[in-house]
């Protein structure tokens, strides 16, 4: 029997749950980039097809994650994230064996439903029912280690792809979630230990508003938009803005550590105020960066990417912890999974959209989404303190 860990061994759990979260994002998340190329190729269609198939694993997930939550604050998220396990090794298998398109294409859908309940939402759910509101520290944590799934999952894809190839990559990630973050996550405490405790409604205030509701959904969509569109162009972006494509990957490259150093920030002196005064900060960020790239030109790549890096990673902890200190630990789950569905399917669009305004505008493709961060700030600067 996998013996459990008990609450009280906060750095045990956060490094458990961080690995585990690890392997979920760079079997899922992070596979495309690698793989992508090879996949369509042996099925003589375009890349486009594997991201066309990758974007709706994201709308599945963005479905499945609301029923996930409520499941969560009801049962606990141990039980949960080991079912993740097994159906990301699932999906990986089929896109393993796949002879067909529409076999591949299941592939990713199994995958969607496994990105619905294995990846950051379910595993602050999960912390906010073993910590309860004291849970801000432990999911900052967890955001610190999982940081690192692009620089672990992309380098060990490519291991994979050139050694064996494609499809045995997806059997070595398949392999990873059963031997390493299948027995992390049975280890996890069950997650209802704050639920069960005497957590009256006063003690949680109100309920939510349905505006602040909206507001905090229509801020986690602007900020994953222009999370997703960034990934996606920024290089591209950036020699639009006069940098040459040697800085332009080197700029990309320090967004990893950016957000890294962030969230250490926000692990310590951050911690001391409220998530909704990092999360408006973090915000601005971006607006900041695209008015200093317009202004100075390809010489700002550098400090664009390290100011777009750092505000990102704030608000991917604030996923987690801005709901928690505005509404309370009950019903988090469930909620956390419904405010995050409208930025699941805009991600889905925002590679196609940023792309399509990068090619029609040029540098000035960047006012999009410093205009969405601007929305952002301002619905933010609408929410307050409960």
């Amino acid at each position: 029997m996998i013996p459990r860990l008990a609450p009280g061994r906060r750095g045990v759990i956060v490094a458990a749950l961080g690995t585990s979260l690890t392997v979920s994002w760079a079997s899922s998340y992070y596979i495309p980039a690698v793989l992508a190329g090879p996949m369509a190729a042996s099925f003589s269609l375009s890349p486009v097809w594997v991201f066309g198939a990758f974007s709706m694993a994201m709308i599945v997930s963005a479905g499945i994650g609301p029923v996930a939550g409520a499941r969560i604050d009801g049962f606990g998220g141990r039980g949960i994230l080991m079912l993740s396990n097994l159906v990301f090794a699932a999906g990986l298998v089929l896109l393993a064996v796949a002879g067909s398109p529409l076999i591949l294409f299941a592939g990713w859908a199994v995958i969607g439903i496994g990105m619905g309940i294995g990846l950051y939402e379910a595993g602050f759910a999960t912390l906010a029912g073993i910590y309860g509101k004291e849970a801000r520290g432990p999911i900052t944590g967890i955001t610190l280690i999982a940081g690192f799934a692009s620089t672990v999952g992309w380098p060990l894809s490519g291991l994979m792809l050139a050694s064996w190839g494609w499809r045995e990559a997806c059997l070595g990630w398949a392999l990873i979630h059963l031997c390493l973050a299948l027995p992390l996550n049975a280890c996890l405490p069950k997650g209802t230990e704050a639920i069960t405790r005497a957590e009256t409604p006063a003690e949680n205030g109100p309920p939510p508003s349905r505006m602040a509701l909206a507001l905090l959904a229509f801020v986690f969509a602007a900020t994953w938009f222009n999370s997703t569109a960034m990934a996606a162009h920024l290089p591209g972006l950036l020699q639009e803005a006069g940098a040459s494509t040697a800085v332009a990957i080197a700029a990309g490259a320090l967004i990893g550590p950016a957000q890294v150093a962030a969230r250490m920030l926000e692990f310590g002196l951050l911690r001391r105020f409220h998530p909704l005064t990092s999360t408006r900060l973090a915000a601005a960020a971006h607006p900041v960066a695209a008015v200093i790239l317009v202004a100075v030109g390809g010489p700002a790549a550098y400090v664009f990417a390290v100011l777009h890096g750092a505000g990102n990673g704030i608000l991917t902890i604030a996923k987690g912890t801005l709901p928690l200190a505005l509404f309370g630990a009950a019903g988090y789950g469930r909620r956390l999974g419904w405010l995050n569905a409208p930025a699941r399917i805009l991600q889905a669009g925002a590679p196609l959209i940023f792309g399509t305004a990068l090619t029609e505008w040029g540098l000035s493709a960047i006012w999009l989404t410093a205009g969405v961060g601007l929305a952002a700030m301002a619905a933010l600067l609408l929410l307050k303190r409960q």
